[in-house]
């Protein structure tokens, strides 16, 4: 008998570890499921945002192709699908002084504006020229009609970073210029589009002037003759043309509270195969606080 209950309890305690063994490995799957159930939620929204983001892109080709009468100037617009809704912003980029093709003088004044000494800002302009044209040197005595030689593709900085290799350029004043500049624009600032600051920049342009000039452009921006006018001295580095490259916000929040925002330059050529090109594409923190659209679910 003994050697009976003996086997019976080997049996119970063989029974009673499997039952924890299956036990374990049950909890065990259950906690994998659930990781991999947050995971796949967590690629789900991931690909929802980023197409969200895409039809923004869409959204906001699809403006600049139709806004050759409307400036491009801190156009907004939000579209919202099932999904989530994405919050565009534009700007056409040819508002801006592109250093790598804007004469030195405009150059000079834009460091001026931003509070670079005279003589420093006259000296770092000359370098950045010299910097993209090395056979083409600006003398001091003719820097307003010093301007880069070079045909309408070549671009001799991809970014205002760049900047910083230029003898003499401080830190702060590249972060000073950087809502002013770009690098996909032209010799000449489209004043239709320009935003208040790069007016102030430009050479001759008092604070008078500027305010005379946003008024003029607020209430008769058609009458571009009349706009340019009111700029004086300015207006050699003035031209109005069409809006083919244009720097894009965008900002999308699903129903869920995912968000994602980045930030792009996009260009429209005519007769071109594709409908836009993406120039620029560069995710940005989401940060919730900071934008106008929210989560649909909080709406």
């Amino acid at each position: 008998m003994k050697g009976g209950d003996s086997r019976r309890g080997m049996v119970l305690v063989t029974v009673l570890w499997s039952i924890s063994l299956l036990s374990a490995l049950a909890m065990a799957a259950s906690v994998t499921f659930r990781g991999f159930a947050g995971v796949m939620a967590v690629e789900r929204d991931r690909v929802q945002g980023e197409a969200l983001l895409t039809a923004g892109l869409e959204t906001a080709a699809g403006i600049m192709d139709t806004s050759s009468d409307s400036p491009l100037v801190e156009l907004e617009t939000t579209m919202t699908l099932g999904t989530g809704a994405v919050r565009v912003r534009l700007n056409d980029e040819g508002g801006r002084i592109d250093i790598g093709k804007a004469p030195v003088e405009l150059l000079a004044s834009m460091l001026r504006s931003i509070g670079a000494p005279e003589a420093a800002a006259r000296n770092v302009a000359r370098r950045i020229v010299e910097r993209r044209d090395p056979g083409h040197a600006a003398g001091p005595d003719n820097m307003a009609n010093v301007a880069p030689k070079m045909s309408g593709t070549d671009q001799p900085f991809t970014d205002i970073g760049q900047l910083r290799t230029i003898p003499g350029m401080a830190p702060d004043w590249i972060a000073a210029i950087a809502p002013l500049t770009t690098v996909f624009g032209d010799q000449t600032v489209n004043p239709l589009t320009a935003p208040p600051g790069v007016i102030a920049a430009l050479p001759g342009v008092d604070g008078q002037r500027v305010a005379a000039f946003l008024k003029a452009r607020l209430s008769s921006p058609s009458d571009v003759d009349r706009l340019v006018r009111i700029l004086g001295s300015a207006q050699p580095y003035l031209a109005v043309k069409p809006q083919r490259a244009a720097s894009v916000d965008l900002t999308a929040a699903l129903a869920s509270g995912y968000g994602a925002m980045a930030h792009a330059v996009i260009v429209v050529l005519p007769q071109d195969y594709q409908p836009y090109r993406v120039l620029v594409w560069t995710p940005v923190p989401y940060a919730e606080a900071s934008i106008g659209v929210r989560p649909m679910a909080q709406r």
